[in-house]
């Protein structure tokens, strides 16, 4: 097993904990929505995005336990966009994570109320004193998360996905969908970490930077998977996105380009954390599994 490997699975290990802990319990009969956030937050998945806010922070020498409020909240926010996105009226998908979506588990109702109660949920995590003594940061952590999740964000991207398919988007129009739609939020895991340490600016817009190449390149790659790979490998199904019309760069590059095109960003994701040299190994390594990854 890698450095990376072990730690992958123990920041998950803890984001899970950590999920669960901050979670509600069912209780009552309003307790199927409760059910039905729990399933939805802890029913598995790479544990990417809070992973980034724990190397992050891990890079200004902060415990594992510092981080793991905001990562939990991170992964909040992720689960409720994919409750949503696998809707009926957005992606239509039955199948999340191995498992049957949150929809098709509960119903439809119960899904849009328990994406809704995570998403709150989040922003409830990142306002508690628990999260960071200091007033200014739980702000900083809350502005950025809105922004990330939000209309300029993810929000935006998944409308202009919705649209791309009769919308005929060129590159520069593909670009921006992407770094809205997955960029926008893999940014701010990236930059989290800086913010929970109070990071100056050059060390914020390095990991800024750092962020907005990896959600690209993580993008690509899910789309190369979404081709050549399996639900078996994945999860989830797959051939979806040509069926649907979905803009993607396999469209513009094909194969062998978009696989290019990746490996390039995550190039560009490590050149920017030059400034941190060594430290910035792990980190680096994320950007090249990113593109390699089969699942």
């Amino acid at each position: 097993m890698t450095t990376l490997d072990h730690r992958l699975g123990e920041v998950a290990t803890a984001v899970g904990a950590t999920l669960d802990g901050l979670l509600p319990r069912a209780r009552g009969p309003e307790g199927r929505v409760v059910e039905a956030m729990r399933y939805a937050a802890l029913g598995g998945g790479k544990r990417l995005r809070p992973f980034l806010v724990c190397a992050g922070a891990g890079l200004f020498d902060l415990p594992l336990a510092a981080a793991l409020p905001t990562a939990a909240a991170v992964e909040m926010l992720h689960c409720y966009s994919l409750v949503h996105d696998d809707l009926p009226a957005m992606d239509d998908d039955a199948l999340r994570r191995g498992r049957p979506t949150c929809h098709v588990a509960f119903d439809e109702a119960t899904a849009i109320l328990a994406g809704d109660a995570l998403l709150t949920l989040a922003f409830e995590t990142l306002s508690a004193p628990a999260t960071h003594p200091d007033p200014a940061v739980r702000s900083a952590l809350v502005h950025g998360l809105a922004v990330a999740g939000g209309c300029d964000g993810m929000v935006a991207g998944q409308m202009l996905d919705l649209l791309a398919a009769e919308a005929g988007l060129d590159p520069d129009d593909i670009t921006r969908l992407q770094a809205l739609k997955t960029g926008a939020l893999f940014t701010f895991s990236c930059e989290a970490g800086a913010i929970l340490a109070g990071a100056d600016d050059g060390d914020r817009g390095a990991l800024v930077s750092f962020g907005r190449a990896l959600g690209l390149a993580f993008q690509i790659a899910d789309d190369l998977l979404d081709v050549e790979g399996s639900a078996a490998e994945t999860g989830k199904a797959v051939g979806k996105d040509a069926g649907a019309g979905k803009a993607t760069f396999l469209d513009l590059l094909g194969v062998e380009g978009a696989r290019r095109r990746a490996r390039s960003l995550a190039d560009e994701a490590c050149a920017a954390l030059a400034r941190f040299g060594d430290r910035g190994a792990l980190l680096c390594a994320t950007a090249r599994f990113v593109v390699e990854r089969r699942h």
